[in-house]
């Protein structure tokens, strides 16, 4: 019986293992962006810082932070009580130089015709011209010391240079203020730029028309932009070089002030990507399984790879990878190194 027996032939390397059936994505290459993240501060070109151009009590405040307002609008007063006696007082002496004025612009043609007549001497009627021109110009003077009391008085009204959105207001009604307290700011809500500081480092790589993409602090794209601005110096403080891009977002999203984040594309290179679905990770590693030919068989190959930044859906790749790869995209999870596959797809 044992010599009966048939010997059965060996079984085909591999034959053992079914084939599990997966997609596949080909490698592509797409141009990637290679750029820096920044703080940028939003600023408008049309801002102005309110000091008072006197000094005194602050009686109201008519306004409040965040508020919109017009062109000469009043924000705040300051007591003007001292300014308007000042002005009464000029006022009054306006009047009484004119009185003297007009006396004597009577009193100087009456000594012209007695003159003329020849009643009355030269000496006498010089001298009525010196007093006609003395009291001409004291009242000229007094006209002049009036109207400068009153522009002063309109000091004494803060009003809004343009249109714009009220700021901080630090003081408060009853604080004395003088030329060098601040008040308050009004910006020009509009015309906002992006203020970016670019490390020296990479001051040879800057330049206008670089593009620019504005993100909230939660990575949203609120925009593309361009640098259209670029500082000849190097802010000593910061060590920094200062560009500017121009922001079109609407108003009621961004504030004069407010901090974003700046991503600054330095260029655009062709980069192998794949999807994010494709991507492993295991002990600190990155890796793909790539669908590669051996034996006449389709074979799941763990390849480490080198991730760069994202594009979209996908994983920009500096290395491991090569445009035309077959790249497992789906059952990852569930493959081991030099695992049959089978193609549904790609």
């Amino acid at each position: 019986m044992t010599g009966c027996q048939q010997q059965k032939p060996a079984a085909p390397a591999g034959a053992g293992m079914q084939g599990m059936p997966v997609r596949t994505v080909a490698v592509s290459m797409a141009p990637v962006a290679q750029a820096s993240e920044y703080v940028a501060t939003i600023k408008s070109r049309k801002s102005a810082t309110m000091q008072p151009q006197v000094d005194g009590r602050l009686t109201l405040i008519r306004v409040k932070s965040g508020d919109h307002v017009k062109a000469g609008q009043a924000l705040m007063q300051i007591d003007p009580e001292r300014q308007v006696a000042t002005v009464e007082s000029q006022k009054a002496t306006e009047r009484q130089k004119k009185a003297l004025y007009d006396y004597n612009v009577t009193e100087d043609e009456r000594q012209r015709k007695l003159f003329e007549a020849g009643i009355t001497s030269r000496a006498v009627y010089d001298q009525a011209e010196q007093s006609f021109a003395n009291t001409k110009a004291d009242y000229e003077a007094a006209v002049a010391q009036r109207k400068t009391a009153e522009e002063q008085l309109a000091y004494y009204t803060i009003r809004a240079p343009f249109a714009g959105v009220v700021g901080d207001i630090p003081v408060h009604v009853g604080d004395y203020v003088a030329p060098a307290t601040m008040l308050t700011t009004v910006d020009e809500n509009k015309d906002l730029e992006a203020y970016i500081y670019i490390p020296t480092e990479r001051s040879a790589e800057v330049h206008t028309g670089l593009d620019v993409e504005l993100m909230d602090n939660s990575g949203k794209l609120l925009e593309k932009t361009k640098i259209d601005f670029m500082s000849p110096q190097v802010d000593p403080t910061l060590q920094g070089i200062l560009v500017k891009a121009p922001v079109h977002t609407p108003l009621e999203t961004l504030r004069t002030a407010q901090m974003i984040k700046a991503r600054v594309i330095w260029s655009n290179t062709p980069m192998a990507v794949v999807p994010v679905l494709a991507v492993m990770r295991q002990g600190g590693q990155t890796f793909v399984f790539v669908a590669q030919e051996q034996g006449g068989h389709l074979l799941a190959m763990q390849t480490q790879v080198t991730l760069g930044d994202t594009v979209e859906n996908n994983y920009s790749v500096i290395a491991g990878l090569k445009a035309g790869d077959k790249v497992i995209v789906s059952g990852t999870q569930f493959l081991v190194n030099g695992m049959p596959v089978i193609p549904l797809g790609g």
